[in-house]
């Protein structure tokens, strides 16, 4: 098995970690700053005995190495700065999605491309566009993480264990996610038996804001300890063709009553990528919710789409 990871910034090698060191495949880390994945790729490599993996890495700034890949995972782009919206981020890292999804078109024609680039959904979108890859071959890490947030958040109010809450965040990967509270429950009663409305509330604008606060605090860079777990678990989704259900962002055509966009809905993931989009009982006021969340990731689409996409 091999896995190619574009982009050797934090996100990316410690994802490179977490494949080497669960053995499941051997890893490409491929940038444009070569000496830079070379130097990571081998202090990974001098950790394989002491961790106790056979598994083998390359840095490169070679395309050509991805060849053969059965998963290319996109992390490469510019991280968002304190103040600075996701939209803001498209006409910066469009370029570079753009770039890297010509050359995985050429080198690495029948992955499975996950991206991690942001604006998420608008990357997944352009992505998908630039390497004409059939819709279940490109998807982006979306709701996996902002699920993650939200249980460790109510878990917190409640004082229960985070296995205990089971949850499902939909729509943009961003302030306009939709974490779908009629889904969610604790031990198998729902969440707004449990939480007053109010703190309810509470929890989901500081879950849509969690990588702005962490940015924030950063002062420079962004999260990478959970955005790698979460693409880890769907790498292994992938390789192991588990059929798992996670929720992904996923190029609709009509589901949800959204077309020709990609947007964060569950899909059960496999060896062929997305086997199947599984369309939630909504209510009213959260599919109107995931709409509107559709229409701002739209809205971004028009700077993307000054990339002759």
């Amino acid at each position: 098995m091999k896995v190619s990871i574009i982009g050797s910034g934090a996100v990316g090698t410690t994802l490179a970690q977490r494949v080497l060191e669960s053995g499941i495949a051997d890893v490409v880390l491929l940038d444009v700053l070569k000496n830079v994945a070379c130097a990571k790729s081998l202090d990974l490599l001098d950790a394989s005995s002491i961790v106790g993996h056979e598994r083998n890495i390359i840095g490169t700034d070679n395309y050509k190495d991805v060849e053969s890949s059965e998963i290319v995972v996109i992390t490469a782009g510019f991280p968002r700065k304190p103040g600075m919206t996701r939209e803001e981020l498209v006409s910066k890292n469009g370029s570079i999605v753009k770039e890297v999804s010509n050359n995985i078109k050429i080198y690495a024609p029948y992955s499975i491309l996950i991206v991690v680039t942001n604006p998420l959904d608008a990357m997944t979108y352009l992505a998908y566009k630039v390497t004409g890859f059939k819709p279940a071959r490109v998807f982006g890490m979306a709701g996996i993480l902002d699920e993650s947030r939200f249980i460790y958040l109510a878990a917190n109010e409640l004082k229960v264990k985070r296995s205990s809450i089971e949850t499902f965040v939909l729509g943009s990967h961003g302030d306009t996610m939709v974490p779908i509270l009629s889904k969610t429950r604790v031990s198998g009663k729902p969440i707004s038996s449990l939480v007053p409305k109010a703190r309810l509330e509470e929890i989901v604008k500081r879950t849509r804001g969690r990588g702005a606060e962490i940015v924030s605090l950063l002062g420079s860079g962004s999260a990478y300890y959970s955005p790698s777990a979460a693409v880890f678990r769907m790498i292994k989704a992938v390789l192991n063709d588990t059929g798992e259900t996670m929720t992904v962002s996923a190029h609709l055509d009509g589901e949800y009553g959204l077309r020709d966009i990609c947007i964060g809905v569950p899909c059960r993931i496999g060896k062929s990528g997305i086997k199947k989009i599984v369309e939630l009982d909504l209510s009213e006021e959260e599919r109107g919710a995931l709409h509107k969340s559709g229409q701002a990731i739209k809205d971004s689409y028009e700077t993307s789409h000054k990339l002759d996409i």
